[in-house]
């Protein structure tokens, strides 16, 4: 009996062109595999689209206005400023356009073939590609393997009027900034946002289910964050919830839970995200699921052998460079046989408010949970960055270190003020190599730098 060997059309389907998926895509194609990609929007996904690019030139636009505002002291006297919102977003639209046709050119240039649509399962080797608009059945497409990369999206309010609001997703194509803004949320993307708009003249209000920001981070840092953007006059709103919005006249009226009631131009929700996973068809193939994600083993296979999921859809951190670093891994694994794993141990973060947030490592309260508040000291310094000396801006600068007393390794890290996400990377790369406070210590210091402090703190 002579078995037939089954033939398809492609080694590898993609589904998403975001980082996990481009990276994936791009390394398998460099391995000599035939790979197709499926998008339903513009190439580069979250991160480049609608997250962490044009959010970051936000972030220096804010941040230049918030300087040339506070720099008498050095001299620098500017009568009036004018920010026009329309610039700013115009040229953001630009430069991720250009991202995204880099994007095109470098899969053009592997002999990566791109269909444009949504990707829908039929079986677990053929995807048809369907057209967003018309529902139409655009082509079926088979491969040996299918990689779900198809990130995540934020989720909506359920209350009355939850249509009214912004998500992330919208801010980037807006034609101008509103003068007033609710925001709800306490997570990182509402923070950074509520930072963007304040900075750049925007009257901001936030809202807070709990009753501190940043869920998850260092303490410390978040009642450093709380005390800055109470100072640059965010009006902070803990322990209440929005339960409707209506439309009034040119505004929206907010409801919250407390019975007040806030007259805005805009409401920003920004209470998190979730896995896009609705549209794929997914009940056609019945994989296992880990609450709201894909469950996949630690090569990042589902309970399908042939198919495997990256990124915003599985339960690791949300994080783009992790998302990246899962697509190359699987490429390496199933294209080169190289047996790599994801290091997921001592992961940065940054939170771009401003001043800045980083972290890498336990926190504080992490550690103690571990390994025994009598087992843990920290090491921390509050102070003024020279860089503030003739401000009227003072913010101030948090650097803290939480270590083991046992065998003093450095467990976390952690940061709040100017140039922390640049510092706190280096920081990772020593956490990896389990590095010590005595480490810290015998470093010699470069002065007069904010990052000095590191190597400085005594107890």
């Amino acid at each position: 009996m002579i078995l037939k060997v089954l033939e398809f059309e492609f080694d590898l389907i993609v589904l998403g062109a975001g980082s996990g998926g481009l990276a994936a895509a791009k390394r398998a194609a460099s391995y000599g595999a035939k790979v197709a990609i499926i998008e339903v929007n513009k190439i580069g996904g979250t991160c480049v689209i609608r997250g962490c690019v044009p959010k970051k030139l936000m972030v220096y636009a804010a941040n230049n206005r918030r300087n040339m505002l506070s720099s008498e002291g050095y001299g620098l006297i500017s009568k009036e400023i004018t920010f026009e919102s329309n610039i700013l977003l115009k040229n953001v639209r630009e430069e991720v356009s250009r991202l995204s046709v880099l994007h095109s050119n470098s899969l053009k240039k592997l002999n990566v073939k791109v269909f444009e649509g949504l990707g829908r399962f039929l079986n677990q080797n053929t995807v048809e590609v369907v057209c967003p608009k018309t529902k139409n059945i655009l082509r079926k497409v088979s491969a040996k393997s299918i990689l779900i990369s198809v990130g995540g999206k934020p989720k909506k309010l359920n209350i009355p009027g939850t249509d009214f609001a912004w998500t992330s997703d919208d801010i980037f194509e807006l034609k101008d900034f509103p003068k007033k803004l609710l925001i709800v949320g306490g997570g990182y993307i509402a923070c950074e946002f509520a930072s963007i708009f304040k900075n750049l003249g925007t009257e901001v209000t936030q809202l807070i289910r709990g009753e501190n920001l940043l869920n998850g981070f260092d303490k410390d840092l978040s009642e450093c964050l709380e005390k800055s953007m109470t100072s640059l006059g965010i009006n902070l709103k803990f322990k209440n919830q929005l339960k409707s919005i209506k439309k009034i006249n040119d505004g929206l009226e907010s409801t919250l839970e407390s019975g007040s009631k806030l007259l805005t131009d805009n409401i920003l929700v920004a209470t998190g995200r979730e896995p896009s996973l609705k549209r794929l068809n997914l009940d056609t193939l019945n994989l296992k699921m880990d609450g709201i994600y894909l469950e996949v083993n630690e090569l990042n296979k589902t309970s399908i052998s042939n198919i495997f999921a990256i990124g915003d859809i599985v339960k690791r951190p949300n994080l783009t460079p992790v998302a990246i670093e899962q697509g190359r891994v699987f490429a390496d694994n199933y294209f080169a046989a190289l047996k790599r794993k994801v290091n997921y141990e001592n992961i940065p973060k940054a939170v771009f408010t401003i001043p800045e947030i980083s972290t890498v490592g336990l926190s504080e309260e992490k550690a103690n949970e571990i390994y025994s508040e009598v087992n843990v000291q920290v090491f921390k310094c509050n102070f003024t960055p020279m860089s503030n000396t003739f401000k009227k801006n003072k913010s101030k600068c948090m650097l803290k270190l939480v270590v083991n007393k046992k065998n003093d390794k450095v467990l976390g890290c952690h940061m709040f003020g100017e140039a922390a996400s640049e510092i706190i990377q280096m920081v990772a790369v020593s956490l990896n190599t389990g590095i010590t406070k005595k480490d810290f210590d015998t470093t010699m210091a470069l002065h007069p730098t904010i990052s000095e402090e590191f190597v400085t703190m005594y107890g």
